[in-house]
């Protein structure tokens, strides 16, 4: 009889090292789930085309995405689709590589936006623009060409507060980035599924997971760019008042119209008094009471979240 080849016990550090990673991936598997269970963004039968840059959100979006693959209720197809922009310099054989080691399905599109961005916009100027208008019309294509009826893309609960505050400062807007949507011309379904995600878990996430990471060198640093600033901002928000992030991002999901101040959401103008008690009345100044989940507690089970398949999350 062969002799039973035993691992080696971990150490002590290599224990609790492994219980953080564990409790990490739980967490970030949890809040994907309960995003796509709250928007209603995956259905059966559905072929998501994952959009994947290369960066630490959509390498996270793809790995999570995989698991709940694995053990959700209902079938759906995944294919991963890297746009490559022609930047120079840009690293051609990491995604293959990466993507055919994991056996998943992809296309790389090969489409030269660099130069276009580069011609049109002055030296000095933002690109993000154009250059995001460029690829999302690419990406609605290539959506079209597999067939898919999602596109999922990589944007977590910061870059949400970010477009919010970008709104209303410079925009004068109360509009954010939502969870889900339809695009201009009625045709495509995009999803977030990272919309409950923090950064900065993401961040060590992916430093864990040692994503081969490519950085956009397309519109350099910019270290102008108003979103940056409006960054910046919410990050120390977040060291210097813990769960202030959390507590606007609530607010997004508690809207009050009455207590706001556009006319085309709540009818001011034939607003009138009456004998009953009025829902909408002047309760904005009593105490705040925003629901407030327990310390380390978890929501609800979600439909995509089989969490008595939770050993590991690859």
């Amino acid at each position: 009889m062969d002799a039973v080849i035993q691992k080696p016990a971990l150490t002590d550090a290599e224990q609790k090292a492994k219980y953080n990673f564990d409790k990490l991936a739980k967490r970030l598997r949890h809040a994907v789930g309960d995003a796509i269970d709250d928007f209603g963004m995956i259905e059966a039968g559905d072929r998501i085309m994952v959009c994947l840059s290369g960066g630490k959100d959509s390498y996270t979006m793809l790995d999570i995405l995989l698991s709940l693959q694995k053990s959700a209720p209902i079938d759906f197809e995944l294919i991963a689709v890297n746009l490559d922009q022609k930047q120079p310099g840009f690293p051609e054989h990491v995604l293959p590589a990466y993507l055919d080691k994991l056996g998943v399905p992809y296309k790389i599109v090969e489409e030269d936006t660099y130069s276009i961005v580069k011609r049109v916009v002055p030296e000095g100027k933002t690109t993000c623009g154009l250059c995001s208008r460029l690829r999302r019309g690419i990406l609605y294509r290539v959506a079209d060409e597999l067939g898919c009826t999602k596109i999922a893309l990589g944007h977590h609960r910061d870059d949400i507060l970010e477009t919010l505050f970008l709104n209303m400062f410079h925009g004068g807007r109360l509009k954010a980035m939502p969870p889900k949507l339809v695009s201009d011309d009625g045709r495509h379904m995009v999803i977030r599924p990272l919309a409950y995600c923090r950064e900065k878990d993401i961040e060590r996430y992916a430093e864990l997971r040692a994503f081969p990471i490519i950085p956009c060198n397309l519109c350099g640093s910019q270290t102008n760019l108003q979103r940056v600033v409006v960054g910046d901002m919410l990050r120390d928000w977040d060291k210097r008042f813990p769960g202030r992030l959390e507590s606007m991002f609530r607010s997004l999901q508690h809207v009050v119209p009455s207590h706001l101040a556009d006319p085309q959401r709540f009818d001011f103008k034939g607003l009138k008094t009456q004998d009953t008690p009025f829902e909408d009345g002047d309760t904005a100044f009593d105490a705040l009471e925003l629901p407030q989940p327990p310390e380390g507690s978890l929501r609800g089970i979600s439909i995509m979240d089989s969490r008595d398949k939770l050993e590991g999350c690859h």
